[in-house]
C-alpha cells in the first residue's frame, strides 16, 4: 500500500471515529487522459514524454487518448514514431478525416475513455503532468466527482504574459458563476478531471472553445456534484509560439453561458463526424 492511500485511509479512520463520514476507498483505478491535437508537432513528444514520467499516486493506471483534429503538419508522425518507441504504453491515437475544432476533439476522447476519471490535456506544454497528483488528490481521498485546477490560486509558477487575457478570463469566470452559482477562480482552465459516469450523461453540444463554459454550466447542474478547485502552474504561450485561442473565441464564451444558463430547452448533440481509430 502507498504511503499516500496509508495516509488517507489513516485519515479516514480518523474522521469516521468522530462519526463525521464513513471512510472511503479509492475510488480511482485507471485516469483516462484525452489529448486533443491539432498541429502540435513542436510539443506532442514532449508532452507524451512528460505523462510517461509521471507518476500517479495509487498505482493508478495511465490510458492516453490523443485525437488529431486534422493536423496538416507532423503532428501524425510524431505521435506515430513515439507510440511505437514506447510500445508499453497505453495509447490510442484517433484521426479526425476534417477539423472540427478542440471541443469536438474532446467529445470523441470522452467516447473511448475507459476509466474512471478524465482529464484534459492540451498537446502544448502550457500544462504541467507533474501536477496530476495535485488534482486526483481531492478524488483519491473520495471528496470530489470533479477537480479544477486554477491558474489563480496558489503558490505555483505562472509565466507572465499578457493582462487583458487575464481580465477576460476573470471577467468571463465571474459571468459563469453568476448563472452556474458556482465559486471558480478559473473557469476557462484547461485542467479539467471530471468522472467519466457523469461527463458521459452530459449531452455536449459546442465543437471550439466554448466547450469550457458548456461543460461547467451543466456539470453546475448535476444532482450532488461535488466540484473541487485546486492551484497549478501555467506555462503559457504567445501567438508566435502557437497559442490558438482568439477574441472571437471570449465573444462565443460569453454568447455560450448565456445560452446554456438561459436557454436549456434543447440539449441535443450535433453528428459529429466518425473518426478512425488508427490504434
Amino acid at each position: 500500500m502507498s504511503e499516500v492511500l496509508y495516509q488517507v485511509k489513516k485519515y479516514n479512520r480518523h474522521i469516521y471515529s468522530r462519526k463525521l463520514i464513513p471512510p472511503v476507498d479509492c475510488p480511482i483505478t485507471r485516469l483516462s487522459i484525452i489529448i486533443p491535437a491539432y498541429n502540435e508537432e513542436k510539443t506532442i513528444g514532449s508532452i507524451l514524454e512528460k505523462i510517461r514520467n509521471v507518476k500517479i499516486c495509487n498505482r493508478i493506471e495511465k490510458e492516453i487518448i490523443i485525437v488529431d483534429d486534422c493536423s496538416t503538419d507532423r503532428t501524425e508522425q510524431m505521435i506515430t514514431d513515439y507510440a511505437s518507441m514506447h510500445p508499453a504504453q497505453n495509447i490510442q491515437y484517433i484521426y479526425h478525416q476534417t477539423n472540427q475544432g478542440k471541443g469536438a476533439a474532446i467529445h470523441t476522447g470522452i467516447q473511448y475513455a475507459t476509466g474512471e476519471y478524465l482529464i484534459i490535456q492540451d498537446a502544448d506544454l502550457e500544462y504541467d503532468p507533474n501536477e496530476y497528483n495535485t488534482l486526483l488528490k481531492p478524488i483519491v481521498s473520495g471528496y470530489a466527482d470533479v477537480v479544477y485546477g486554477s491558474r489563480f490560486m496558489g503558490g505555483s509558477a505562472h509565466r507572465i504574459l499578457f493582462f487583458w487575457h487575464s481580465v477576460g478570463n476573470r471577467m468571463l469566470t465571474f459571468l459563469s458563476n453568476v448563472f452556474s452559482n458556482l465559486n471558480l477562480t478559473d473557469m476557462e482552465t484547461g485542467y479539467k478531471v471530471i468522472k467519466t459516469e457523469i461527463i458521459r450523461n452530459i449531452q455536449l453540444q459546442e465543437k471550439r472553445f466554448g466547450f469550457e463554459p458548456e461543460v461547467t454550466l451543466k456539470l453546475a447542474r448535476v444532482p450532488g456534484v461535488r466540484i473541487y478547485e485546486v492551484g497549478i502552474s501555467y506555462y503559457g504561450r504567445t501567438y508566435k509560439e502557437g497559442k490558438k485561442i482568439k477574441w472571437k473565441d471570449g465573444v462565443r464564451t460569453v454568447f455560450c453561458i448565456l445560452k446554456y444558463s438561459l436557454f436549456t430547452g434543447s440539449h441535443s448533440v450535433p453528428a459529429i463526424e466518425e473518426p478512425i481509430a488508427v490504434s
